[in-house]
């Protein structure tokens, strides 16, 4: 296990690259938490959230068509415990304020590797809302699944957004942010071939709406979020790579 203090990842366009085990261009920058790297996925944890500013994972066709997994809600046991959140403090979240305790690195994108159950730390949980949760977010996860599952492994990248007021989790007792939105970048390489799409999703989606209309450019999700999501991306490259949408579109089976 190690710890740094970094963030995470993205790209499209043709290039060579080296590759870390969760992250591609290097993991993000731009936040100031504690980085925690695990063998299916590395995070930076935001002590002040309570929430990570960001999460990398690679899916492959190794990891996926596990077994149904069990959501064991557990305090991550590598931070300070006034870093995170703990079980007890989602205590009637559903009910009040109508949200899950959304996965920023999926279950079911490792349901099939032997530490599965690190994606149930609550470091990797966020109060999301279940419509959204339940519908575009869920359906974008499973885009994904099935784009490896043609035969092309994928990096990603998720994370929070904080603008605008959603309300607290009527149980906690650390002061906490909840997100107003997500934002999740997914990137496809290919012998140097860098492809990717970014989406951002609100947590006021509808159950109904489509995960496509949500796509939008890495350089959006860098400004909102305050990241770098591919800081050795070269410059020369960061416009055609960056400022695009559509990487990755046809793949996601968007139209």
């Amino acid at each position: 296990m190690k710890f740094k203090t970094t963030t995470l990842l993205i790209a499209s366009l043709w290039s060579s690259v080296s590759l870390a085990d969760n992250c591609v261009y290097d993991c993000p920058t731009g936040a100031s938490g504690q980085e925690i790297e695990r063998s299916i996925y590395t995070l930076s944890n935001n002590a002040t959230t309570k929430f990570a500013d960001w999460v990398a994972y690679n899916v492959t066709s190794e990891t996926i068509n596990g077994p149904t997994r069990s959501r064991y809600w557990k305090a991550d046991p590598d931070l300070d415990s006034n870093d995170t959140l703990e079980p007890d403090d989602y205590t009637d979240a559903n009910a009040i304020l109508a949200t899950d305790r959304g996965h920023q690195v999926p279950l079911a994108s490792f349901s099939n590797n032997d530490d599965w159950a690190m994606l149930n730390y609550l470091s990797n949980i966020t109060p999301q809302s279940s419509t959204l949760n339940q519908g575009p977010w869920v359906d974008l996860e499973s885009a994904v699944r099935t784009m490896v599952s043609d035969g092309q492994d994928v990096y990603v990248v998720s994370g929070p957004l904080y603008e605008s007021t959603f309300g607290t989790l009527p149980a906690a007792d650390e002061n906490h942010t909840i997100p107003s939105g997500y934002f999740k970048v997914v990137i496809s390489d290919v012998d140097g071939w860098v492809e990717a799409s970014a989406f951002i999703m609100e947590q006021s989606a509808a159950r109904a709406d489509e995960f496509c209309t949500t796509e939008v450019t890495i350089d959006e999700v860098e400004e909102r979020s305050g990241l770098d999501i591919m800081p050795s991306l070269a410059s020369y490259k960061e416009s055609s790579v960056e400022g695009q949408i559509g990487g990755l579109t046809t793949s996601l089976g968007c139209s």
